[in-house]
C-alpha cells in the first residue's frame, strides 16, 4: 500500500516535489478552481499559511480543471491570478 509520502508531485514550473519531503509538517492539500464560487477562499487560505507556516504548516494548491472547466488558463496565468488578487504564496502545482 503506497503512503502520501511515496508520492511525487509536479510543481507549476514542472520540477518535482517528492512529498517526502514534507515529513514532519503539517500538509494540507487542496484542490482548487480560480473560477468558481469558492475561489475567494483563497485569501482564508494565505491567512492560514501566514500564520502557521513558520510553525510547519504547509498548504500544496493544486488547480484542477475537470469540474466544469472552471480553471482556465495555463499554469503560469493561474499562477499570476492567485498572486495577484489573493498574494498567495503557498506552493502551486501544475494544473490537473
Amino acid at each position: 500500500m503506497s503512503r502520501f509520502y511515496d508520492f511525487s508531485l509536479t510543481t507549476r514550473k514542472g520540477e518535482t516535489l517528492p512529498l517526502s519531503s514534507l515529513k514532519g509538517k503539517v500538509v494540507m492539500v487542496v484542490n482548487t478552481a480560480t473560477g468558481c464560487g469558492f475561489t475567494p477562499q483563497y485569501e482564508a487560505l494565505e491567512k492560514m499559511y501566514e500564520k502557521y507556516h513558520d510553525r510547519g504548516f504547509e498548504i500544496i494548491d493544486i488547480p484542477c480543471n475537470q469540474f466544469a472547466g472552471q480553471t482556465p488558463g495555463t499554469d503560469e496565468e493561474i499562477h499570476q491570478f492567485c498572486t495577484l488578487k489573493y498574494n498567495t504564496q503557498f506552493p502551486q502545482m501544475k494544473k490537473s
